[in-house]
C-alpha cells in the first residue's frame, strides 16, 4: 500500500493495532457536492509566504500550506463545475465572533490591520464563487451548525459531501464529523484540505479516515465525480 501523510506520526502499537483491524473504503453515494471550507483570505494572507513570515500580517495564515493546496482545489472545482455538480462554500459571517480563541492582548498591531479585518472572509481570487454556487455563513467551526446547509444538501438529493479547505484539523474535521452525523457519506481529497501545522494535518487526516469518510488522492476523488453512479 502507498505510504499515508500520517504514517511517520504513528508508533508502534499504532501500526500492530492497524494491522489487526485495517480500515477499508466507506464508499461514496451517488449524488455528490462540493463543499468547500473557509477558503477565505486570512487563511492565506495577500501573497505566498512561509508560516513564520504570512502570520506576522495575518496571523491565522496557513503559510504555504493553503497556496500550495490551491492547484489542486482549483482541478478539483474546474472538474466539478463541468460536471454539474453543486459546489457550496461556507465563509465566516461577520455579525457573530466568540467561538474561536481570542487574540493575545499584548499582540502588536500592525499597518493595514483594519484593512486585513475587513477583507479576512473574503474567499480568495483562485477559487472564488461563480453564478450558481452557493455561499454560505457561519459562526461555528462545523460548516452545518447554525446554517440551513443540511436542509439544503437534502433539498438537492445529495448523498456524499467532498469537502476542500481548511483547516483539516479545525473546521474540515468539524464539517466532517457534522456530514458523518447526518449520514452524508464524506470524501476527503487529501491535497485539497491543508493546515498550519504538519503534525496536527496529518493525524486529523488519519482519524478522519478511520472514523467518519475516505481520505483519498484528488486523482481519485475526481474519478469518483465523473462517475458516481459506479459508487456503492
Amino acid at each position: 500500500m502507498a505510504e499515508r501523510v500520517w504514517d511517520r506520526y504513528l508508533t508502534e502499537q499504532d501500526r500492530a493495532h492497524l494491522a489487526l483491524d485495517p480500515a477499508g473504503q466507506r464508499g461514496a453515494g451517488r449524488r455528490p457536492a462540493l463543499l468547500m471550507v473557509d477558503l477565505y483570505r486570512r487563511a492565506f494572507g495577500d501573497v505566498p509566504q512561509p508560516l513564520l513570515e504570512s502570520v506576522r500580517s495575518w496571523p491565522n495564515s496557513c503559510g504555504l500550506a493553503g497556496w500550495n493546496a490551491l492547484p489542486h482545489i482549483q482541478r478539483l472545482l474546474l472538474e466539478a463545475r463541468s460536471l454539474g455538480v453543486p459546489v457550496i462554500y461556507v465563509t465566516g459571517l461577520e455579525a457573530m465572533t466568540g467561538w474561536n480563541r481570542t487574540p493575545r492582548a499584548d499582540r502588536p498591531v500592525v499597518d493595514g490591520e483594519a484593512d486585513r479585518v475587513r477583507r479576512r472572509y473574503e474567499i480568495v481570487d483562485e477559487v472564488a464563487p461563480v453564478p450558481g454556487d452557493v455561499v454560505l455563513g457561519k459562526s461555528a467551526p462545523s460548516a452545518f451548525w447554525g446554517t440551513p446547509l443540511a436542509g439544503l444538501l437534502v433539498g438537492l438529493g445529495v448523498d456524499t459531501v467532498v469537502v476542500a479547505g481548511e483547516s483539516t484539523s479545525g473546521c474540515v474535521r468539524a464539517t466532517v464529523v457534522d456530514a458523518a452525523s447526518y449520514r452524508f457519506r464524506v470524501v476527503i481529497p487529501e491535497e485539497c484540505v491543508f493546515d498550519r501545522h504538519e503534525a496536527t494535518h496529518a493525524l486529523n487526516l488519519f482519524d478522519m479516515h478511520q472514523k467518519y469518510g475516505d481520505v483519498v488522492p484528488v486523482g481519485d476523488a475526481i474519478a469518483y465525480l465523473r462517475a458516481p453512479e459506479g459508487a456503492e
